[in-house]
């Protein structure tokens, strides 16, 4: 696919090991590998190619026939988009990169097509997110949730695991955070998800890999935080439904029910 001259390439990352739920890309989900679903999914996405990076010759195995390219990558890099960036190294000057999560098997083509759509338009951003508004108290609570806020065009502020942002008055009134959204359900309204999307321009991605990880990046366990603090601008694309990162059994089963249907 070519948007604007620019050429646009999909890279999955697929990491073996996992800490929540152990060789999660390769457990049986409705008789085939998660990480299939997921491929399956980007396959109609108009790209040069989809590419799957991975630590792993198993995973590679599994996956050969199903992508355009599979790399067999480091096994010490430390976060997708390291990973992601090996692989940028060896395609072309001023490409579009879209990182696709491999624990992803409902993602939207769709939204990834809007998230291209926005990178080549929008000069302004290096890099190009997703969210998702927050509809359970719950998601707002849990530091497994990545939470985000956004000026007025849309540009990451931050990027937190904490409720951000958050509601002091409400909170002051009803005791606590979970309290105030029980009584001010409205509130939820103001709480966004973060999910893990991302395009980049090429050139952006491989100056974010050079860097060392900051302290923000360090506290948090969130990458992208390194970026914002380089001074990179992030574009956040609100998205409509809600994407299902398998990290856990439960998600395993909620997506298992879902493709059943």
């Amino acid at each position: 696919m070519q948007a604007n001259d620019k050429k646009v390439f999909v890279v999955i990352p697929a990491r073996l090991e996992s800490s929540r739920l152990k060789r999660k890309l390769l457990l049986p989900l409705e008789g085939k590998p998660l990480i299939l679903h997921t491929l399956e999914r980007v396959s109609s996405i108009n790209a040069e190619a989809v590419i799957v990076a991975s630590d792993s010759e198993e995973i590679l195995e599994v996956v050969e026939s199903h992508c355009d390219r599979a790399v067999l990558t480091s096994k010490t890099h430390q976060s997708g988009s390291d990973r992601v960036a090996e692989v940028a190294e060896s395609l072309p000057t001023d490409s579009i990169i879209i990182n696709v999560q491999a624990d992803e098997p409902l993602i939207s083509p769709s939204v990834i097509e809007k998230v291209i759509e926005v990178i080549c338009r929008e000069d302004k951003a290096d890099i190009v997110t997703t969210c998702e508004q927050i509809s359970e108290i719950k998601d707002v609570l849990s530091p497994n949730v990545v939470k985000v806020v956004f000026d007025s065009q849309s540009f990451a502020l931050y990027f937190s695991r904490s409720a951000i942002p958050f509601p002091r008055e409400s909170v002051r009134k009803y005791g606590s955070l979970e309290s105030a959204l029980k009584e001010e359900p409205e509130l939820l309204q103001l709480f966004h998800k973060h999910t893990g999307l991302y395009a980049y321009r090429r050139e952006a991605l491989l100056r974010f890999s050079r860097l060392s990880q900051t302290p923000l990046e360090k506290i948090e366990s969130l990458e992208q935080l390194r970026a914002l603090e380089n001074g990179f601008r992030i574009k956040v694309l609100q998205t409509e439904g809600s994407s299902i990162g398998v990290d856990t059994e439960e998600d395993l089963r909620r997506v298992q029910a879902i493709l059943r249907k």
